[in-house]
């Protein structure tokens, strides 16, 4: 039986229709106008033990509502969801013992205690004998360096020094299935690499089931075989990560500083690349920030630096970024059917 099982699972919310101002908040207090909101609809996948998948989607696309369900902290709306043959909701203390969880913005130690402290706190709650602890402490500091931030406050560390932390206290007891939520989210290049590491050795040893959400496309590239994709509580996508790189590896995104923007820049830009390039250029234009113009382009079909050159030689541009594909991107793509 799979480690994971999940079969038609629902996740709904009911929520009131509020009005605005005053007069309005006052009204909702005896309003029984309520909307549904599907967060998880219908959704089925099964993971086995050992595997590394990312579960990726934008915001809002039901990837906690699908993990608080996973880690038994929310009951399913309807479908059936057992982790190690048990459902979590129904067996939350059990379930805690074979689960580790790290969320990016939300930390597992204790604030105002040096990190050592808060491991030993976490070695006696989740009942780990002492020569394990002391094997599973050696390695998190072969591997990052741990040993250096022992006496150190966790208020006191960096983000990027925090989240190894968060991380290796995940794995302390020695967790069958470890979720990620954004583990590398603001980090720097080093201690992404760091991390993409420690979670690489730490899933071959131990044969530890990672879940790993994140919008950061190159953490899913660098540790998972298998992705899941999903958008507006349904999946959209579960399969072998190379058909997924091999289609979006080759899109970049060209953020521009037009001078002189006006209403009718985007569409000028785009017809200048049509022009140039042909209408199936798979060219996008947005205004994604105040100032900024980003083109997505698929570099196979139409080289960077031609779309640059097209851009430089129709319009004043001040400033230029490349960037990689973005979540909402590559989830829009999805949509349009590029992966059939």
């Amino acid at each position: 039986m799979s480690l994971i099982h999940i079969q038609n699972l629902n996740k709904h919310f009911k929520v009131l229709n509020r009005r605005e101002g005053i007069g309005g908040a006052f009204r909702d207090l005896f309003s029984g106008s309520y909307r549904t909101v599907k967060a998880v609809d219908d959704i089925s996948f099964d993971i086995e033990a050992g595997e590394i998948v990312g579960y990726i989607g934008p915001n809002g696309a039901g990837k906690s509502t699908t993990i608080k369900m996973m880690t038994g902290i929310l009951k399913p709306s309807g479908g059936t969801l057992q982790v190690n043959g048990l459902m979590p909701y129904n067996n939350r203390i059990k379930q805690a013992q074979i689960m580790g969880v790290v969320f990016g913005q939300r930390t597992q130690l204790w604030w105002d205690l040096p990190v050592i402290e808060s491991f030993k706190i976490l070695r006696e709650i989740y009942k780990v004998d002492q020569k394990m602890f002391d094997r599973h402490m050696g390695m998190f500091d072969e591997l990052v360096g741990l040993k250096t931030l022992y006496s150190q406050q966790v208020r006191t560390l960096s983000l990027g020094q925090r989240m190894l932390c968060d991380i290796a206290a995940s794995f302390l007891h020695n967790p069958q299935v470890v979720f990620l939520d954004e583990p590398t989210i603001g980090l720097d290049i080093s201690v992404k690499a760091k991390i993409r590491s420690l979670i690489k050795t730490l899933n071959a040893e131990r044969n530890t089931t990672i879940i790993l959400t994140t919008h950061d496309l190159g953490d899913v590239e660098a540790l998972c075989q298998r992705i899941i994709i999903i958008d507006k509580g349904k999946i959209l996508y579960d399969g072998d990560i190379k058909r997924v790189t091999a289609l979006f590896g080759a899109y970049r995104t060209l953020k521009l500083q037009i001078d002189n923007y006006a209403d009718s820049t985007l569409q000028s830009l785009q017809e200048k690349l049509t022009e140039h390039f042909g209408a199936d250029n798979g060219c996008t234009i947005a205004q994604t920030e105040e100032f900024w113009t980003d083109v997505t382009f698929d570099q196979a079909r139409t080289p960077l630096s031609d779309v640059l050159g097209q851009v430089m030689a129709n319009f004043r541009v001040s400033d230029v970024r490349i960037v990689e594909i973005s979540m909402e991107s590559v989830v829009q793509q999805v949509y349009d059917g590029a992966l059939r």
